[in-house]
């Protein structure tokens, strides 16, 4: 096959980014990049098993996780358009076990329900990813669940919850399992014939990748999980996949034929503000240039699908090591593929340290409530928010926002020694830099419920530590989750380093008029202001 210059220079730069996944006994990724319609790089990086010293090739596949939504929203789109279901009906309309809550499918394809997200649900009760849960475990969840974060349609917030439901929706109206149904009406017509829903963590996959976590300072392990996945994230698939399933954007050929259209589709949230979350898609800008695409993480499995539909390009870039940032490395690369675009606008000027250092400390709203650090590592502005650290990059408007979209953050200096934070849907909100942490009230020691997730915490004082024996549906025992105080009426609850992330939550202290603490209302990355009953 003959290349162009271009091409062939792309590739060199692009090999000069993944150089050091070829080292030997590396993990790495694989990249495809396809522009005008022409595949014009499709190669891979590094070891798809370090154990059998395979190499990854343009044909492995892996686990793309959240790339998946797409596909179990066209899937229900599909049934739509047969007149089998209606976007705007409740889900409990179609799964009678869910409790009738005023939340519509449309909703929740566009990630504004108000849903909390099953993991945070299961995690709350602490369990995680590395332990042994069944699907009927996880539709529990979903079941058990009361509560909703917000006003539906009011904001953003990112949940898995609202895709396995959609999923089991599907199911339930077809008669078929998902994966079969997706076979059959989307990856046999458009020849996709390495990708498949694996619901099962013990399925047998034809040339899957071992996902790892670590580094090559570190040394590499491989990742463990145990969850079964559906609908918000169950996919395998290579590279070569994701580019027909991008060029079906551009010449749809499945029924309805709107479907490309349908998953871009606008819809304003609430008060007319902009939810840049689409159906099973994300819209962002990229210098000037509309990206509709969307990411995936799982334990040891990092993904990117990319278009910049105008522009006619399509990035895809996939990783079996959790250290690599596919985020990142899709938009440099489709920034190369596009340096002789002339909509490309100049990149905002880089943050610096010097405008970092006087703001760098903890930060703390008690009314959200939301609390971060902002601090200067490995020479980029770090926000770290319930535990989990993530990059600033400066905004054309001049906000230093999140890059990755599955949340909405931006800061900027507010007046006397404050910072301005818009958290999304118009919610700009002013945080103060703590001082001295409070220490935890005494009177915290107690039991606490959450018949929504069905945790039970309960918080003892160990000397002048204390800790949160935490259990749920799931799972009873282990290691205790420390609490520290942070004003009179909110404490900080740290779950354990686990064996992929360690995350925090905010628990506000809920009192009656004299005073005695009835209740914590708790609130995560995906959860907010769950209510925990103290038993008496």
């Amino acid at each position: 096959m003959s290349k162009s210059i271009g091409s062939i220079a792309l590739e060199r730069r692009v090999d000069a980014l993944f150089a050091r996944y070829t080292a030997p006994g590396s993990p790495g990724a694989v990249v495809a990049v396809m522009q005008g319609g022409e595949v014009v790089l499709s190669k891979g990086y590094g070891l798809a098993s370090i154990e059998l010293g395979v190499p990854i090739t343009p044909a492995t596949r892996f686990r793309i996780a959240s790339v998946s939504k797409q596909f179990t929203v066209s899937a229900a789109l599909m049934l739509a358009a047969e007149g089998k279901l209606d976007l705007k009906a409740a889900p409990h309309k179609y799964l009678r076990e869910l409790a009738p809550l005023p939340v519509t499918i449309d909703q929740m394809m566009r990630n504004c329900s108000g849903l909390p997200d099953f993991l945070e649900l299961l995690r709350l009760g602490g369990h995680g990813l590395d332990k042994p849960a069944r699907p009927e475990d996880l539709y529990a969840a979903c079941v058990r669940n009361r509560h909703l974060n917000f006003t539906p349609n009011s904001r953003f917030l990112y949940s898995n919850t609202n895709f396995l439901l959609l999923g089991l929706i599907v199911e339930r109206l077809s008669k078929m399992k998902l994966g079969d149904f997706l076979a059959e009406r989307i990856f046999k017509p458009l020849g996709m014939s390495s990708t498949m829903l694996a619901a099962s963590v013990d399925t047998v996959i034809p040339g899957l990748a071992t996902g790892y976590l670590g580094d090559a300072k570190n040394g590499f392990r491989r990742a463990a999980h145990a969850y079964p996945q559906g609908g918000e994230g169950g996919l395998t698939s290579s590279v070569e996949d994701l580019l027909i399933w991008s060029r079906h954007f551009d010449q749809p050929t499945l029924q309805p034929k709107n479907l490309p259209a349908q998953l871009a589709a606008v819809s304003p949230l609430t008060g007319k503000h902009t939810n840049k979350y689409r159906r099973g898609v994300q819209a962002d800008d990229l210098r000037g240039l509309t990206t509709i695409g969307h990411g995936g993480l799982w334990p040891g499995f990092r993904t990117e699908f990319l278009r910049v539909p105008e522009a006619g390009l399509t990035v895809v870039v996939i990783a079996n090591l959790g250290s690599i940032d596919p985020w990142r490395q899709a938009r440099a690369i489709a920034t190369l593929a596009l340096e002789n675009n002339k909509k490309l606008k100049a990149a905002p000027a880089p943050i610096t340290e010097a405008e970092i250092k006087p703001l760098a400390g903890t930060w703390f709203n008690a009314q959200e409530p939301s609390m971060f650090e902002l601090a200067w590592q490995n020479g980029e502005a770090t926000v770290t928010q319930n535990g989990l650290p993530f990059v600033l990059g400066r905004r054309a408007d001049g906000w230093l926002a999140a890059e990755r979209g599955s949340f909405e953050f931006a800061m900027k200096p507010g007046a006397k020694g404050t910072v301005r934070v818009d958290l999304g849907a118009g919610r700009v909100m002013t945080f103060a830099k703590l001082g001295r942490r409070k220490a935890v009230p005494a009177a915290l020691a107690g039991t606490y419920v959450s018949a929504d997730s069905g945790a039970i915490w309960q918080a003892e004082r160990k000397g002048d530590a204390w800790e949160m024996i935490v259990s749920g549906p799931l799972i009873a025992g282990g290691a205790p989750w420390m609490v520290q105080g942070i004003d009179d009426d909110t404490v900080e609850v740290a779950s354990p380093a686990g064996s992929w992330i360690s995350v925090t939550q905010l628990a506000h202290i809920v009192r009656d008029r004299k005073g005695k603490i009835t209740a914590l209302e708790v609130s995560t990355g995906r959860i907010k202001k769950m209510r925990f009953e103290r038993e008496d």
